[in-house]
């Protein structure tokens, strides 16, 4: 079931997600999120007019997808960026895709033109899985992140929407 995030789903969230931010380069970032920091974007994403949705079985979160503004400023008003984050049990079942269609419908619903995603270059597998289901190289910032003692590219990914 695919399901608006609550405050209270911070902590299983926490542990898929901090184990990818502290040892993959599915993020650039190598700050482990805390709970507080979580549960504060869980309640701010409606707020701002965006989505955090997550993906429940059985009482298990599986995995979210949230989406907020592109970049700052009222050109970027309508181009947004997404975050999608799966725990391995979550793999090849369909979730991922089914948490896209739902972040993507609602921003569409709300007016929103343009979806953007920042995949790692270290991660060839998120990059597959956004071309599969329509998203379009669109360019490549050059050894832009950092992690793990070294430089990689990020790589920018569109849909639109409309």
């Amino acid at each position: 079931m695919i399901r608006p995030a609550r405050p209270e789903d911070a902590a299983q969230i926490l542990k898929f997600w901090n184990p990818l931010i502290r040892d993959t380069l599915v993020t650039f970032n190598p700050v482990e999120k805390t709970e507080a920091e979580l549960r504060e974007t869980i309640a701010a994403k409606p707020l701002a007019g965006h989505a955090f949705l997550v993906a429940e079985e059985d009482g298990q979160i599986l995995g979210f997808a949230s989406y907020g503004q592109f970049r700052a400023g009222p050109g970027y008003a309508r181009a947004m960026e997404h975050t999608i984050i799966l725990a391995t049990a979550a793999h090849g079942r369909g979730i991922g895709r089914a948490l896209m269609t739902a972040i993507e419908d609602d921003a569409r619903a709300k007016g929103y033109h343009t979806m953007v995603a920042g995949v790692s270059g270290g991660n060839p597998q998120g990059r597959a899985f956004h071309a599969a289901i329509g998203y379009a190289e669109v360019g490549v910032i050059p050894e832009s992140g950092w992690k793990f003692g070294r430089y990689w590219d990020l790589v920018l990914m569109q849909k639109v929407l409309a």
